[in-house]
């Protein structure tokens, strides 16, 4: 891939990445809940969904999605549905009282695997994502050159930058408000501000086109 046609995917990637939408949700959430360093985890699950979305454009499966209202149509409502049940279960969570270490239940208690497996069902349940990347990736394709090294580079170039952006900036954005979490007001508070959002989020899905 050409120097510049890189620095174009570069640029695109981190506009894109910075646009906040349910994967971000998620990682602030994470980030205020289990703290910075582990919402690693959750961000990791989103990038493998990213790849998977990645494979399903390259191997002609995302035509087919959007081609085929049916499917394009329950994607898009388990995706919604997905969400606003994080978004209820969030705002109906119990706040947790610290220990003795001064940590939450919460904060000690949420695996890894659970983080990353939620993070990964957020991102690939959005069809918006497929037809997204089935119009993006074209863009830096040359099917004249070989395929394979091309979507290694694509893949490479927007997963490195949605996980700093993802870790860096959303989960570190939230570092701030993670005092709050510390008393069972504030993680009342916080619950319901991110389970609204994620409802929100869900709304969008289903009503903008």
């Amino acid at each position: 891939m050409a120097p510049a046609l890189w620095f174009s995917l570069l640029t695109a990637s981190v506009v894109i990445s910075l646009t906040p939408g349910a994967g971000a949700i998620n990682t602030m959430s994470n980030a205020l809940t289990v703290g910075w360093r582990r919402s690693i985890w959750g961000v990791l699950g989103l990038q493998l969904a990213l790849l998977v979305h990645i494979v399903i454009v390259a191997a002609g499966v995302g035509v087919l999605v959007t081609q085929t209202p049916v499917l394009f149509n329950a994607i898009r409502y388990l995706g919604a549905a997905y969400l606003v049940f994080l978004g209820v279960r969030l705002m109906l969570t119990r706040p947790t009282e610290k220990s003795g270490d001064g940590d939450t239940t919460a904060q000690k208690g949420e695996h890894a695997w659970s983080m990353l497996r939620r993070g990964f069902w957020v991102n690939l349940l959005n069809p918006k994502a497929i037809v997204f990347f089935l119009a993006f990736l074209p863009q830096f394709i040359r099917v004249s050159e070989p395929l394979l090294p091309q979507y290694l580079m694509i893949a490479g170039t927007v997963v490195g930058v949605d996980t700093i952006v993802m870790w860096f900036f959303f989960a570190g954005t939230a570092r701030p408000f993670r005092r709050y979490v510390s008393s069972e007001r504030g993680q009342r508070v916080l619950n319901s501000i991110f389970g609204v959002l994620f409802v929100s989020v869900a709304g969008l899905l289903l009503f903008v086109h």
